[in-house]
């Protein structure tokens, strides 16, 4: 393998367990407010097992990832085994399998609410297509990072086209297209060996984009939150932006607020994975999300072998040869399409 596979293929696990890091450090203070985050763990700054009483991390070990990252690597599987043509039925069907796994398991962090209110649909005889006509939430992005890895940047609306594409059966809307497209596109810049500035400049275009497809949903344009989020923390220090970003740009479950936000998150750490990782913890809100959004997209951008390796081996629920084997995979995708072989190398 030459010199230039490697290394898309370490970017493409960076990604991959960036994001990872970034779940499992946001894992004990989602849906905690900042303040009982302060009360309950001081300053978040590594792995810490959640409180007794969590109402879904409980019983959770320090260092576990969530459905963020088992999502994201489920429709990384899926994205290999359907070629050029996204299977929809498999897809489904493996979140459907997923969540039975979960709940055996005891689990309570499940599907959320756009995909699970899809996926009822779905078993109720409506067609995928029409199914994701509601799901506005951040699920799409949240997992999306294998689309950013398998599509090269360019052709931008045929990478935009392909997370529109799996968007479809449970967030096809404008808003969660818009966003899932903002964070493929900085995925698949830092892939091809681009850095996490020029990374934020591809995914406001790609966000632009993809706002055109799916349903119009109500809520405020994400190309231009995202420009609006990264300007506002420039240059503050943590605590400030922390308190800027849970404040104004927002934490929640909605695209519009959780996805401007990791990229607001991205730029205070300077694109550093860890300090993604850390700032995201201590938001309050959709800390788990927010966390693996940023903390992969700069991990795109630095690749996996910049990681700590004294966290990534701490890290729980997640099989690291079963991860280089799916983004040799993707990868091994990527490369096969028209033009990606200089776009891999780059």
């Amino acid at each position: 393998m030459s010199d230039a596979a490697n290394k898309a293929i370490d970017r493409a696990m960076g990604a991959l367990v960036g994001g990872a890091i970034g779940d499992a450090l946001g894992m004990p203070t989602q849906l905690l407010s900042p303040a009982r985050i302060t009360e309950l763990y001081g300053h978040v700054d590594d792995f810490v097992a959640p409180v007794a009483d969590h109402p879904v991390s409980k019983g959770l070990l320090a260092g576990t990832v969530t459905d963020d990252t088992e999502q994201a690597l489920l429709l990384g599987r899926i994205l290999v085994e359907s070629g050029d043509h996204f299977d929809h039925a498999r897809w489904v069907n493996g979140l459907l399998d997923w969540e039975r796994e979960v709940k055996a398991r005891g689990s309570y962090d499940l599907l959320g609410p756009s995909t699970k209110r899809a996926i009822d649909a779905i078993n109720n005889g409506l067609p995928a297509e029409e199914a994701g006509r509601s799901g506005d939430t951040n699920g799409a992005a949240m997992r999306i990072a294998p689309v950013g890895i398998m599509m090269p940047l360019e052709p931008l609306d045929a990478l935009v086209a392909k997370v529109a594409e799996t968007c479809r059966a449970t967030h096809n809307t404008s808003i969660a297209i818009a966003s899932a497209a903002a964070v493929a596109a900085a995925v698949s810049h830092g892939i091809a060996g681009g850095g996490w500035r020029a990374a934020s400049d591809s995914a406001v275009a790609a966000a632009r984009l993809g706002a055109t497809l799916g349903h119009w949903v109500t809520g405020g344009d994400i190309a231009a939150r995202i420009v609006w989020a990264q300007d506002m923390v420039r240059g503050k220090v943590m605590k400030d932006a922390i308190r800027l970003i849970t404040d104004l740009v927002g934490t929640g479950v909605a695209s519009q607020e959780s996805v401007p936000a990791a990229f607001a998150v991205l730029e205070v750490a300077g694109g550093d994975p860890w300090q993604a990782a850390v700032i995201s913890a201590n938001l309050g809100g959709d800390t788990d999300t927010i966390g693996a959004i940023a903390a992969g997209m700069a991990g795109a951008c630095t690749g996996f072998s910049r990681l700590p390796p004294q966290h990534v081996a701490r890290l729980v629920g997640i099989d690291m040869s079963e991860v280089r084997a799916l983004a040799a995979d993707l990868m091994a995708a990527r490369v096969a399409k028209k033009g990606s072989g200089k776009d891999a190398a780059a």
